[in-house]
């Protein structure tokens, strides 16, 4: 029987969308079942010693830059580190993917998680605004407007509290954050790491 990946992420993490697409198809080379799960990073960080970037040091904050150029180029990956809508709050991107999750399922969720973040990274949209969120799930072939609908329920905000608790519990972070038989892995780059923890 394959493992589960069990992926703690944020869609407005440019580490977690370095990470997406490899993850994506790590699974499948696998058959290994992924189990998105956006979080709430900012009360993470509150109870894990994590600082939003605005508050690291302009050393970390340059060398960050600086790394996420040299990973876009070595994976090939379009990115504009400095997008014109970051940072924005990211609750209204996490729970479309939740309701996504919900509604149509893990694969409907990671395409979709993958595309609002292209949005961000890559197309210079804003991930914060509903009409642009429900422009991408349109053009994956989904009903942007009612996964928007769903997004805003009660239960969807349950579930993103509900990650965001069991993650802290699990002492992530940061993100991207994978799991495997219990183990821990933080950030793209330790995929090769997973890659050997599925077998």
């Amino acid at each position: 029987m394959s493992k589960t990946i069990t992926y703690y992420m944020t869609p407005l993490s440019p580490w977690t969308y370095l990470g997406h697409a490899r993850l994506v198809a790590l699974a499948e080379c696998k058959g290994a079942p992924v189990d998105i799960k956006p979080v709430d990073l900012g009360r993470v960080f509150s109870v894990s010693g994590g600082l939003p970037l605005a508050k690291r040091t302009p050393q970390r904050q340059a060398y960050r830059l600086l790394e996420m150029a040299r990973v876009a180029a070595h994976l090939g990956l379009p990115m504009n580190v400095q997008p014109v809508f970051f940072p924005v709050p990211p609750d209204a991107a996490a729970k479309l993917i939740i309701a996504a999750r919900t509604s149509l399922g893990a694969d409907a969720a990671l395409a979709l998680a993958g595309a609002i973040m292209r949005a961000l990274w890559a197309e210079e949209k804003n991930i914060s605004d509903e009409d642009t969120l429900v422009q991408v799930a349109d053009l994956l072939g989904y009903d942007g407007r009612m996964l928007m609908k769903s997004a805003q329920t009660a239960g969807v905000q349950e579930q993103l509290d509900k990650n965001t608790d069991e993650a802290i519990a699990a002492n992530v972070f940061g993100a991207p954050w994978y799991v495997v038989d219990g183990e821990g892995f933080w950030g793209q780059d330790r995929l090769d790491f997973v890659e050997r923890a599925l077998g």
